[in-house]
């Protein structure tokens, strides 16, 4: 039995390129803890950026390593769905992410740069550096991303932030 993927208008890409956007900031309740935003959001990639926090610190004034990754694969997965052709899919999932750690990010924010540089069929592959404010590169990674079937609740509404 073959499967047909439901065409979509270009408006319709469109809409749920913008609900996985409002989605990566507000929806993802990590995220939205760790204080993530969206900065660009565009098919050619995404910034994104993450306050400070002690919270959020290894060692006092230092993010840790382990959300500098996670808005590695934030960013990187973010940059596969900007970008992506919606009648493939739209349920995403992690399968890969290496990480490199080039200094310690010490800083009042942490902003990720992210492009997907190859789409394949259902494997998608991105690159991301994280920079400090002086633009000093912090670390970079690589995440790949599966996207197959259809995610629930896509185009459902999004938390504003003002009910934080």
């Amino acid at each position: 039995m073959t499967v047909t993927a439901r065409t979509l208008t270009d408006q319709e890409q469109r809409e749920r390129r913008e609900w996985f956007r409002a989605r990566w900031e507000r929806g993802v309740k990590f995220n939205r803890s760790a204080g993530m935003r969206v900065l660009r959001w565009d098919p050619d990639g995404i910034e994104m950026t993450m306050p400070f926090t002690e919270a959020l610190s290894a060692h006092e004034g230092v993010f840790h390593g382990g959300v500098v990754s996670a808005l590695i694969d934030t960013a990187g997965s973010g940059a596969v769905i900007a970008g992506h052709d919606f009648t493939k899919g739209s349920l995403l999932s992690t399968v890969s992410m290496s990480v490199q750690y080039l200094a310690p990010a010490r800083g009042h924010e942490a902003i990720a740069y992210a492009r997907c540089v190859r789409r394949g069929s259902r494997l998608h592959f991105a690159e991301v550096d994280v920079r400090m404010p002086d633009g000093r590169i912090c670390a970079r990674g690589q995440v790949i991303v599966s996207i197959s079937g259809e995610r629930a609740g896509v185009g459902d509404p999004v938390e504003p932030f003002a009910e934080e």
